[in-house]
């Protein structure tokens, strides 16, 4: 009986060893905690993108927005406009677009003199008015209204070439989405600057983003620059204008059938 207590022993634990393996591969037959996430409801709610969530195609988009002028020496203008925009397909659409640029003196445009001891002037620094930055100094020193603008300029008006190469989604949070897309655009402008509202001709490229809030609302990022021709004095000259707009589209008719 001594001689088979260690083999009874052996087979106990053979036994145990065996009913914990059996219980552990079926704990492993369920689904991992990483598996679940994979095919679980979250992955369900949140499908990922096979097609467009927001068709654009044989619709109108009308989209006013608010612009800010960049890197200006002498003007910062501020944008107030709209556009009209029929897109024939998905990426393709062809817009015009309208506004005014109010132009406010720069901060950085600054007249500088070295002063006058004989006077007790001091040096110093100040803001140039709108006639001193669009006029000039004759030979007996009276100022000359002339059209130099500097980049003040007021109404402009471009037909523009919209492509919409790129189309996604960025994730906000774990059941949350927002799908965008991306695109580019060129075409004609007329631009009118000056104290004396001379029309300029040019051009304008840009790139933007939307971002669809529901079926027929976007949000719009613009970054466009305007490219136009001078006539100031002493000659004519191009100038551009670097302009970042913010706004929103209303996209019509407002439903569309998902594909």
């Amino acid at each position: 009986m001594r001689a088979l207590a260690p083999w009874l022993l052996s087979l106990s634990l053979l036994g145990s060893f065996s009913a914990f393996a059996q219980k552990s591969e079926e704990e492993a037959g369920d689904v991992s905690e990483a598996d679940k996430d994979s095919s679980g409801p979250l992955r369900d709610r949140i499908p990922p993108v096979s097609g467009h969530l927001f068709l654009m195609d044989g619709r109108f988009e009308i989209s006013p927005g608010i612009g800010l002028s960049v890197r200006d020496a002498f003007f910062t203008k501020v944008f107030f406009g709209a556009a009209l925009t029929y897109h024939f397909t998905e990426s393709i659409g062809v817009g015009v677009r309208g506004g005014y640029n109010l132009s406010l003196v720069s901060g950085a445009a600054q007249i500088c003199t070295p002063g006058d001891p004989t006077t007790n002037t001091p040096a110093g620094c100040r803001s140039p008015t709108v006639q001193e930055l669009t006029s000039r100094l004759d030979p007996s020193g009276q100022r000359v209204q002339e059209n130099v603008a500097y980049g003040l300029n007021s109404l402009l008006a471009s037909v523009d070439l919209q492509w919409a190469p790129i189309y996604g989604k960025l994730s906000l949070s774990a059941e949350r989405v927002l799908s965008f897309n991306m695109y580019a655009l060129v075409g004609a402008a007329l631009m009118m600057y000056g104290p004396k509202n001379e029309l300029g001709p040019g051009g304008n490229v840009g790139l933007g983003f939307r971002f669809f809030l529901n079926k027929f609302l976007t949000l719009r990022v613009e970054l466009r620059d305007t490219i136009y021709y001078e006539n100031g004095f002493p000659s004519g000259s191009l100038r551009n204008q670097l302009m970042a707009e913010f706004g929103f589209s209303i996209f019509l008719p407002t439903v569309f059938q998902e594909r």
